[in-house]
């Protein structure tokens, strides 16, 4: 094993959206030397960076780990794919590019489960920060950051019609979620820079790789984190087979995901002890909260048929298409080729007790069987249906102590009644909002599930069988203050020393809404936190 003579102040674990954000922010401080190991390529991938192949990155094992879930007991009977990206910027370079804050009482709510610094207040200004909204500045966003949220340049009839039948089912009009109030039916922005994607990889992590206390190392697979007791002190990584130790002065910050931080935190001894002796695991300290709490937001897929030809499915199976929507891109970043996953969508209150939208219901302008498979070759759109704020709990453990072996991934999809009482309620007011008069010249036939589908016990049959996951998994390393804590406000790892997990796992509840700008917005704070743990 050879020891990395590079000997920076801090190691963080993972190069994906917040391991980016950390990179830059960090290394802005020139006394800090900041060492950042990311398993997969660098993002050189020509479909990264443009919008649309986000549909080929999502079954691209060369740039997504193809996690799967473990099929459910009760209600979602089957494993479902869990893209995360595998690649310089992580899921920032494969995802939809969806930017969605969530609902301001989210992260309020969080303050209250004793997290202090985390209220909508507070979290606010570090959204601000990160942006470069395409709108400008106003007191909910902010312009000069390094994310840059567009609006669609083009305007698409069939989004058009989806909000206007939105309206017509007695909804309001949003033209910005993430502005005063979330609920209502209006356009999306996407994480784009004039017509291709603004991941974190180019948004934070290429403005500083050229700094000379910044070192990226890519295709480097973590293998577990070296202790000196209960202090974390080095990391072990592979590439090519070849092992490497490399010792950080300061800090190791653990930014490898939901599914994979708490995984490399059981390997290195970290974890519910019991099950670390099982898989022959020597334990450091027992914290039984690392790989709990896994939250997702499982949606039910509703599939049509359109009359018009103004869909990614024409695109992929008509040759004449591919190149007229290719030279528009190519001579003018727009078209098709240009389209982040969702142009519409809506957010909806279905039940009564809710105080917020309990239902995001998001446009796609494409239908395929599978999500990432080959799109159907009739003209289709798909609406995403997915709970927002799920009760159901699931986790992840590890299944031996090989990190290069996916963890057990059990989210235990619709495992509460509630869960499964508003996601019904959900589809079944989408499917009636989808009848509206404004989508008539449009939708041509209900696809899956057909018309025949019609009570809520046929519609859960439904959704056992083709419910997916949004790819939100957040909260398997959760910050608060009970017994299965894992991070504390500061989020360093309990009963341990200088280790932080900074990522979308440190979450106790899972936002309302898409998790890639709040995972951003969590590693901006924690850059500043950890600054100032250090100007002491």
């Amino acid at each position: 094993m050879e020891e990395n003579k590079v000997n920076p102040d801090f190691i963080i674990i993972g190069g994906g959206s917040a391991g980016c954000v950390l990179a830059n922010r960090l290394t802005e401080c020139k006394t800090h030397h900041v060492l950042l190991i990311e398993a997969g390529p660098k993002d050189k991938d020509p479909w990264i960076h443009i919008p649309i192949g986000y549909g080929r990155n999502f079954r691209n094992p060369k740039i997504n780990w193809m996690f799967k879930t473990e099929p459910g007991e009760n209600w979602v009977k089957n494993g479902v794919p869990t893209p995360r990206g595998k690649v310089i910027g992580g899921s920032s370079s494969i995802n939809g590019m969806v930017y969605m804050r969530g609902n301001p009482d989210d992260y309020n709510h969080w303050q209250q489960l004793g997290n202090s610094g985390w209220g909508f207040d507070d979290v606010l200004p570090y959204f601000k920060k990160s942006q470069n909204q395409q709108r400008g500045e106003d007191n909910y966003h902010g312009t000069g950051g390094a994310l840059w949220v567009s609006d669609p340049a083009e305007i698409h009839p069939i989004a058009e019609a989806y909000i206007s039948a939105g309206i017509e089912a007695g909804y309001k009009y949003n033209p910005d979620f993430n502005g005063e109030r979330q609920e209502g039916f209006g356009p999306i922005q996407w994480t784009t820079k004039k017509g291709r994607r603004s991941s974190a990889a180019t948004a934070y992590l290429s403005p500083a790789k050229f700094r000379k206390n910044l070192t990226v190392i890519s295709q480097g697979l973590v293998q577990r984190i070296i202790f000196d007791g209960i202090k974390a002190v080095g990391v072990e990584y592979k590439i090519l087979g070849k092992r490497f130790l490399v010792y950080a002065k300061k800090e190791i910050i653990l930014s490898a995901g939901a599914i994979q931080s708490p995984q490399i935190l059981q390997l290195s001894g970290i974890g519910k002890a019991a099950d670390l002796r099982k898989i022959d695991v020597p334990v450091i300290t027992d914290l039984p909260g690392v790989g709990e709490n896994l939250q997702d937001h499982v949606n039910a897929p509703l599939l049509y048929k359109t009359k018009l030809s103004f869909t990614a499915n024409k695109l992929y199976h008509d040759p004449f298409r591919k190149i007229k929507e290719g030279l528009k891109y190519a001579f003018f970043r727009r078209g098709m080729l240009a389209m982040g996953a969702c142009y519409a969508g809506g957010y909806l209150t279905v039940q009564a007790e809710s105080a917020n939208p309990d239902i995001q219901a998001l446009l796609l302008l494409f239908s395929t069987e599978d999500l990432g498979g080959v799109p159907h070759k009739f003209d289709g759109i798909t609406i995403n249906v997915a709970l927002m704020r799920p009760e159901s709990r699931g986790f992840v453990k590890a299944k031996n102590a090989n990190i290069s072996e996916a963890p057990v991934i059990q989210p235990n999809y619709l495992e509460a009644k509630k869960d499964r009482d508003t996601l019904v309620a959900g589809m079944q007011e989408i499917r009636k909002i989808m009848r509206k008069p404004a989508l008539q010249e449009i939708i041509l036939s209900e696809y899956s599930p057909s018309s025949e589908v019609e009570s809520n016990e046929q519609c859960l049959d439904f959704i056992r069988d083709r419910a997916r996951t949004s790819y939100h998994p957040v909260g398997t390393c959760k910050m608060g203050r009970d017994k299965m804590a894992v991070v504390d406000e500061r989020l360093r790892v309990k009963k341990i020393s200088s280790l932080r997990v900074v990522d979308a796992s440190i979450m106790p509840t899972i936002t309302s809404g898409n998790t890639n700008a709040p995972t951003i917005m969590i590693a901006e704070k924690a850059a500043d936190v950890i600054l100032s743990d250090y100007r002491k």
